[in-house]
């Protein structure tokens, strides 16, 4: 159990796409923290191993690995298992695993409006519902990595768009549905990392050009909004918590 000097010591999240950019930022903080730390990859068997073997030096066997195509469904049911099997309990689950490249209008296809709405909704909803008996009960939460063009949509990422603004909604039917006993809330980044198949100085530019903040932010602007969530707000769920720099206003 945890203890009341350290409310989340023993307790577990399972992270998804926890090992690498902003995904083991959310690892590196939340294990900080005293959690012990089940970490969702699927192709980045190395990026996974190296960030497991530096948090398990300062703490042994407090973070293990679970491969996963969170594309199949059973395969999520699997692995809630063997994290269920592994620490006997969870208490957050972060759905942060997620898939965003473009697709212009005329070139859409049905493998890649499939593939990003299974990545970015379908799968939160799949692990909602396989970790919802866990969840129940330890009373834990659900977070769920948005976007903010969950809500202002991107030129040529139609799919995308539209994919995140499903989320924000999965976001609120669930913590109607999963009320009293598990809270979920969404995160909705803008400006973090810039994405790996790249934009251009132009485009960046005009990004921060919209941001009052007028820069990028860290991945730890988003890690300590899930530490938020999870450890100091017990009274809210159904909410989306912009760390976008002002993006919303500008």
């Amino acid at each position: 159990m945890a203890n009341s000097s350290n409310p989340l010591a023993t307790k577990v999240a399972l992270v998804t796409g926890g090992a690498r950019r902003i995904g083991s930022e959310i690892v590196r903080c939340l294990h900080a923290e005293g959690m012990n730390i089940a970490l969702h990859y699927l192709r980045s068997l190395d990026d996974a191993r190296q960030l497991s073997d530096q948090l398990n030096a300062t703490r042994a066997g407090s973070v293990q690995l679970f491969e996963a195509d969170l594309r199949d469904d059973a395969a999520i049911t699997e692995m809630l298992t063997s994290v269920t099997a592994a620490f006997t309990r969870l208490d957050v689950l972060v759905n942060n695993a997620s898939q965003f490249f473009a697709t212009p209008l005329g070139s859409v296809t049905d493998a890649a409006y499939q593939q990003l709405l299974d990545i970015n909704l379908k799968a939160p909803l799949f692990l909602a519902q396989a970790a919802m008996p866990q969840l129940e009960k330890t009373k834990g939460c659900i977070i769920n990595i948005a976007d903010i063009y969950a809500r202002q949509p991107l030129i040529g990422h139609a799919v995308y768009s539209a994919a995140k603004a499903g989320l924000v909604m999965l976001t609120r039917s669930l913590a109607l549905e999963l009320g009293p006993h598990i809270r979920v809330n969404a995160i909705s980044p803008g400006a973090i990392l810039w994405p790996e198949s790249g934009a251009d100085d132009m485009q960046r530019a005009a990004i921060l050009a919209k941001t009052p903040m007028a820069r990028v932010g860290d991945p730890s602007d988003i890690a300590q909004a899930v530490l938020f969530l999870v450890r100091d707000a017990p009274y809210v769920t159904g909410q989306v918590i912009r760390v976008d720099g002002g993006r919303a206003i500008g």
